[in-house]
C-alpha cells in the first residue's frame, strides 16, 4: 500500500511494463492520469477502476500535455513515456529524440511559465547513462558515458529536470533504473529485458540465444521493488534535485540466471551461445548506498522475483 494518498498523479508511459505496475500500486488512494500512446504499452495493462483515466495520446502534443497539465494541476507527476530501444533510437534519432527528451521539456516549461504547484515531478532514467566504463559498482557520481541516442537524452533530460527544480523552484527527483522485471513486460517488444525472453521461451519450448559466453552480469529488479523504491523517494521531503539508482546491488551473471529460471521450471532451458555482440556491456551492478540511506531495501530476491513472475505467466 502506498503511502502517496488523495493525490492528482498524472503517469506518462502509464500503460506501458512500469508504468502500469505503479498505476496498479497507487490507483486505489489517488486519481491517476495515465497518458500513452500505446507503440508498446497495452491498454489492458491499465488497472479498471473509476479512479484511472486514460488518455492515448503522444506526449510530444505538446499544446495537448499543456492543456492537461493545466486543467488537472497535478499533485505528483511522473514522467516514464520513452523510446526505450536503443536500436530504434540510432536508427531513428531526430523522432525519438522529441519524445525522449523535447517532450519532457515542454512539461518541465508549461510547469514553470504557468507557475503550477506540484509536490513533486519524477523523471525515469536508466543505467544505460553509465555506458561502458569499467568502474564498478555504478555509483550516481561514477562517469558518465552515453553511447547512443537513448542514453543521450536521458542524461541530458536528467540535467533539465535537476536544474528546473533548482533554478526554478520546482521540487524533481530523477531515478536511474537497472535491470527491471516483472509482469507485464512484453518479450515480443524489441525493447524487453532478457528475463521476459527467457520466460517467453520457456513458455513456448524455444531455443534462447545468448550472445558471448553468458558470463556478462546484470543487476536484475523486480519490478515491486522498483514500485516501493519509487514511493519511497516521492514521499521524501529530502529526496530533491538528485538521482538515485534503482537496482538490488547483486551481480548476477546471464548463466546464474538460466540456473536459477531452469530450477523454478524444473526443466532445462535450450540454450545457443552465440557470437557476442559489439557495443554489448559486459559487467553492470549498482552501489545502492543512496537508495538504501532513504530507508529502502529491495525484498525480491532473483529467486523469489522469477518466481512470482513466472507464476504471474501462467
Amino acid at each position: 500500500m502506498s503511502e502517496l494518498k488523495n493525490s492528482k498523479i498524472l503517469i506518462t508511459g502509464g500503460a506501458g511494463f512500469i508504468g502500469s505496475n505503479l498505476a496498479d500500486a497507487l490507483v486505489e488512494d489517488n486519481e491517476i492520469v495515465v497518458v500513452d500512446d500505446l507503440s508498446m504499452g497495452k491498454i489492458e495493462n491499465l488497472p479498471k477502476s473509476d479512479n484511472l483515466h486514460f488518455f492515448e495520446h503522444s506526449i510530444t502534443d505538446y499544446q495537448f500535455m499543456s492543456n492537461l497539465l493545466v486543467e488537472w494541476n497535478f499533485d505528483y507527476i511522473f514522467l516514464l513515456a520513452a523510446v526505450a530501444s536503443v536500436a530504434d533510437t540510432i536508427e531513428r534519432p531526430m523522432e525519438t529524440h522529441e519524445v525522449n527528451q523535447n517532450a519532457n521539456l515542454n512539461i518541465l516549461e508549461t510547469i514553470r511559465i504557468k507557475h503550477l504547484k506540484i509536490k513533486k515531478l519524477h523523471f525515469a532514467s536508466s543505467a544505460a547513462v553509465y555506458g561502458n566504463n569499467p568502474e564498478l559498482p555504478k555509483k550516481e557520481t561514477s562517469p558518465i558515458e552515453p553511447l547512443s541516442p537513448y542514453a543521450i537524452d536521458k542524461y541530458a533530460t536528467e540535467r533539465f529536470v535537476i536544474n528546473y527544480g533548482k533554478l526554478y523552484g520546482i521540487p524533481t527527483v530523477v531515478t536511474r533504473f537497472f535491470n527491471v522485471y516483472g509482469p507485464k513486460q512484453n518479450p515480443e517488444s524489441p525493447y524487453s529485458g532478457v528475463l521476459s525472453i527467457i520466460a517467453d521461451s520457456l513458455k513456448n519450448n524455444e531455443l534462447f540465444s545468448v550472445y558471448g559466453d553468458g558470463k556478462q552480469t546484470r543487476d536484475f529488479i523486480y519490478v515491486e521493488d522498483v514500485i516501493q523504491a519509487l514511493i519511497v523517494i516521492m514521499n521524501s521531503a529530502t529526496a530533491l534535485h538528485t538521482v538515485y539508482n534503482i537496482a538490488t546491488g547483486r551481480e548476477t551473471s546471464l548463466n546464474d540466471v538460466l540456473m536459477v529460471f531452469g530450477k523454478i521450471v524444473n526443466r532445462k532451458i535450450n540454450v545457443e551461445y552465440k557470437t557476442e555482440r559489439s557495443g554489448d556491456i559486459m559487467r553492470s551492478v549498482s552501489d545502492v548506498h543512496k537508495l538504501r540511506s532513504m530507508g529502502f531495501n529491495s525484498v525480491y530476491g532473483l529467486e523469489k522475483g522469477l518466481i512470482m513472475y513466472w507464476n504471474s505467466l501462467k
